[in-house]
């Protein structure tokens, strides 16, 4: 696949957002700030966040929506590149913030559910109803790891619900065209799941022992994480180890489009006919511009 480079010298760029002007806002974990990256790569700093802000979309508001790790990494660099360490001893929990681009107001929605606090939210899908889908990625400690979970919450702050917890590490969130299907990517299994909606906000119960449909679990030592979904329903995630993009069709079969990073974190598609796709390639700190061969899935909300 061909491809251009559009940005470099991020720190660990994650959670792009596809805009109506050209421009890709995304966020820069360890830089710990949303930036704006015009077609000329140019930038600028939307908002400082601290924590660590990881995914972003757009919401029914109109508001950039944030999921925020509260900074569950220790920052590596190794060999050039910036890797994702442990959690520090400090690491209290993570939070929902909620950005207007109008006022700048920039206010956490969310910390905790049913008085448990958020450990580290990752990414987020907004359905058509305007609520949302996130994961909650969990974090390591140094007596093992705390599980992850998925979530749903309204953006009035009157709700949110922890749908299926105990997930070893809960990364990308996506819905299918038909929004009948959750699909989240899990990081350390190489494993995307599939989970079936039975109505807004709610999944249907696990088939059996397992917490969902399996839809592939990638061959060998390959991590998972953000993603984006195509119109044709294939689910597009960004793959660590062999760096890239690895298309699930929900059949079952894989696609992969290599790109020159150990640690390709996300992907979002915009342009007229949704086939530009933006690929973040966080180890070296660069924002990719490629033609897809497919054009993406709208989001219902956009910028």
């Amino acid at each position: 696949m061909e491809f251009e480079l559009v940005a470099e010298g991020l720190q660990f760029p994650e959670g792009p957002i596809a805009m109506a002007d050209g421009s890709v806002i995304l966020t820069e974990i360890q830089g710990r700030r949303l930036t704006r990256i015009r077609p000329d790569g140019s930038r600028e700093t939307v908002v400082e966040t601290g924590g660590g802000p990881n995914g972003a979309a757009i919401g029914p508001d109109g508001a950039i929506w944030i999921t925020n790790n509260g900074g569950s990494f220790v920052w590596i660099e190794r060999d050039g590149l910036t890797i994702p360490g442990p959690t520090p001893p400090e690491h209290a929990g993570g939070m929902i913030q909620r950005y207007d681009l109008t006022t700048g107001e920039l206010r956490t929605v969310y910390d905790s559910c049913d008085g448990k606090r958020l450990i580290g939210p990752n990414d987020l899908v907004f359905d058509r109803q305007g609520g949302f889908w996130f994961t909650d990625h969990g974090c390591s400690t140094p007596d093992g790891r705390k599980f992850g979970a998925l979530y749903y919450a309204r953006t009035d702050g009157s709700h949110i619900s922890r749908q299926r917890d105990h997930i070893i590490s809960p990364n990308g969130v996506g819905l299918s065209p038909d929004e009948t299907v959750v699909y989240v990517a899990d990081t350390q299994l190489g494993r995307l799941w599939a989970f079936d909606v039975a109505e807004p906000g709610v999944l249907a119960p696990p088939p059996g022992f397992a917490p969902g449909r399996i839809v592939a679990n990638l061959p060998g030592y390959q991590l998972l994480d953000s993603l984006a979904v195509e119109a044709s329903g294939k689910v597009c995630v960004a793959t660590i180890i062999n760096g890239g993009i690895t298309a699930f069709d929900p059949d079952g079969s894989t696609e992969h489009f290599a790109f020159p990073d150990l640690i390709c974190t996300n992907i979002c598609f915009g342009g007229p006919d949704m086939q530009t796709a933006w690929i973040t390639a966080s180890s070296t700190g660069k924002l990719f511009r490629a033609r897809w061969p497919r054009p993406g899935l709208r989001l219902n909300f956009n910028g």
